[in-house]
């Protein structure tokens, strides 16, 4: 069994054991948190019912907080010395899969 959810603006394919990375999450590390199931598959069986997934959680335990890849971000303007750097890093939550409750 598994189950699509929203995550962090992003839709992830989960089962029970995943590890998946997502957007922070301000939680304490070993906190529950909880995703809405946008789809839900158990064997042959597809659901995508808004109504029936309503009431399906993805239950998960936050394992860490890390950091996304540096993104290196230069502005340049040809003949005008114009030249400005920036960089990002964004904030991630690392996330165990524990149940998918029906």
């Amino acid at each position: 069994m598994y189950a699509v959810v929203k995550a962090g603006g992003r839709q992830e394919k989960v089962a029970v054991g995943d590890t998946i990375i997502v957007d922070r999450i301000d939680a304490k590390i070993g906190a529950t948190v909880s995703f809405p199931a946008v789809l839900l598959v158990d064997g042959a069986t597809v659901t995508s019912d808004p109504k029936v997934l309503a009431s399906v959680k993805v239950a998960g335990e936050v394992l860490e907080e890390t950091k996304g890849p540096k993104i290196d971000i230069l502005r340049y303007k040809n003949k005008t010395g114009y030249r400005r750097r920036q960089g990002f890093r964004a904030s991630l939550t690392k996330v165990k899969i524990t149940g998918i409750n029906k």
